[in-house]
């Protein structure tokens, strides 16, 4: 199991409460934040962190990516 620090950990349970847990219910970066209640940059460069660690997936869409738990 790879190691989360507290604000991955709060982003990921976030995106558990909304319901981002499968590639049809794919949440955008605004849900999150707005969720979590932290600044933009704060979540996209937790977003990307998750990403490289392979937790979670994005998504490349017309108006913004969106993410969901793999």
């Amino acid at each position: 199991m790879v190691e989360l620090n507290s604000m991955e950990q709060l982003v990921i349970n976030a995106m558990k409460e909304l319901g981002a847990t499968k590639d049809t219910s794919i949440k955008t970066a605004d849900d999150i934040m707005k969720k979590c209640n932290r600044p933009k940059g704060m979540i996209n460069n937790t977003l990307t962190s998750l990403v490289q660690k392979g937790i979670i997936k994005r998504v490349v869409r017309e108006k913004a990516s969106g993410y969901y738990i793999i």
